[in-house]
């Protein structure tokens, strides 16, 4: 049964006897698999939520790179070996592997606040050796002979100084070192140019991993807000979800504002 309101249209509802009939036959009807057609009926649905969320996240990140400070980075390289014709059956020379354990030996000792001391007085910056070391990196590169210093500095000319002058300091000392035992050496092999571009912040790289982020949160806002809707817009979808047929429909009724003259 239906029934018009005053302009002819209509409006639908389900004539229930009762709460607890309700919920049995909703207990009672089987639950509808979630197609990929409902998954995208619901994307479509809440675009803007998504669009929403991404756009919030992406300005964000964004935002937190270009207000970061930018750091450089800059990078040298060492070259650990041995002198020829002195004793090479007693020392490392002739062995590849012996010098590239060597080489970790060798990292511990550049990293250590005499190093550190020497380059700053050399330097005469006015920084902590413990503030140098905290921005130093060493690695040995893949198993290699090599070393490679990097230091980190807010400012691209200061970052290559150091860098620089440490590496010449460690060469210094481990050749000193070692003169009178295995006469092993560090040759500074590649030495550090000013860098033109930050290591950090990179806001196109942080803007794309946002966007990444933002989509997922998005998709599962638009999902748990679908969830969470339990409306029915249609006698279809009333009969549907609850099992029953829709019996009558209620018209919308409009309230009219009179105007009382003056």
């Amino acid at each position: 049964m239906y029934e018009s309101n005053y302009n002819g249209s209509k409006s639908a509802t389900t004539i229930r006897g009762n709460e607890s009939s309700a919920a049995f036959a909703r207990a009672s009807e089987p639950e509808r698999s979630f197609t990929l057609g409902d998954l995208a009926r619901v994307l479509l649905k809440r675009l803007w939520v998504i669009l929403l969320v991404v756009s919030v996240v992406v300005g964000i990140a964004v935002g937190v790179s270009f207000w970061q400070t930018p750091e450089y980075v800059a990078s040298t390289k060492l070259l650990v070996g041995q002198e020829q014709g002195h004793g090479q059956d007693t020392n490392l020379g002739g062995s590849v592997s012996g010098l590239q354990a060597l080489t970790q030996t060798m990292i511990i000792a550049i990293n250590t606040r005499p190093v550190a001391d020497e380059a700053i007085r050399r330097l005469g910056i006015g920084i902590s050796p413990d503030a140098l070391l905290a921005n130093l990196t060493i690695e040995q590169i893949e198993s290699s002979q090599f070393i490679q210093l990097s230091y980190t500095d807010t400012d691209p000319e200061r970052a290559t100084q150091v860098v620089n002058k440490v590496s010449q300091v460690s060469s210094e000392r481990i050749s000193q070192t070692s003169a009178t035992a295995n006469n092993i050496t560090a040759t500074v092999y590649e030495k550090a140019e000013v860098p033109e571009t930050p290591a950090s912040p990179k806001p196109s790289r942080n803007g794309l991993l946002a966007a990444v982020l933002g989509l997922m949160l998005g998709i599962g806002l638009a999902l748990l807000m679908e969830y969470l809707d339990y409306s029915w817009r249609s006698p279809e979808e009333v009969e549907q979800i609850s099992g029953v047929p829709t019996f009558a429909t209620i018209p919308e009724f409009g309230l009219a504002t009179r105007r009382r003259g003056h």
